[in-house]
């Protein structure tokens, strides 16, 4: 059998959405940040902002699963900004994502790691199968057994809090070099 990558690359799980600046002041509109981290301290952390990430989330009310939706061009983000003043808007208050783009090794110029974007299909799983991903998990609204979840190839980031921004930001940002003395 051929070595098969899987499907998904990214994941957060139980995001709580009172820890996002949704809306970040004027000026900034829809520059709201999704941001996870890997690790605490250099060299091995690593932040990344999962606004533009392809794939499928759900969102958690007081009661468990309360809705299971697929991204796709308009990204995460969008997707939850939208169901702030949806008809789902006071159902949920956490949410937890799978993501198709892999984040990869450079980094802007904030220090954050960038995310592959997928042009046309998200993945190379065809496009029936994410369907029927999706519509498994609607069915199954009642998930159970979140620690025997294993994915082929995905990483697990955890969400940085509006608390953490500036003290995990000011870990990655590059540093500005700065000017040569005349000799």
């Amino acid at each position: 059998m051929a070595n098969q990558k899987g499907i998904f690359h990214t994941y957060g799980l139980f995001w709580r959405r009172d820890e996002i600046d949704w809306h970040p002041g004027s000026g900034a509109r829809d520059m709201f940040r999704l941001l996870g981290r890997r690790g605490e301290n250099r060299p091995r952390l690593q932040v990344a902002d999962f606004r533009k990430q392809q794939g499928i989330y759900i969102l958690y009310g007081n009661h468990g699963p309360y809705y299971v939706g697929l991204t796709r061009a308009l990204g995460l983000g969008r997707r939850l900004k939208d169901h702030l003043h949806d008809k789902h808007k006071n159902e949920w208050d956490r949410f937890s994502w799978f993501g198709f783009g892999r984040v990869l090794k450079g980094r802007d110029i904030d220090g954050l790691q960038r995310i592959a974007e997928l042009a046309g299909k998200q993945t190379a799983m065809p496009e029936k199968m994410i369907g029927d991903i999706e519509a498994l998990l609607i069915r199954a609204m009642a998930l159970r057994n979140l620690s025997k979840m294993k994915f082929a190839e995905a990483k697990e980031w955890k969400q940085v809090k509006l608390h953490e921004a500036d003290h995990y930001l000011g870990k990655v940002r590059r540093k500005k070099s700065s000017p040569r003395k005349a000799a």
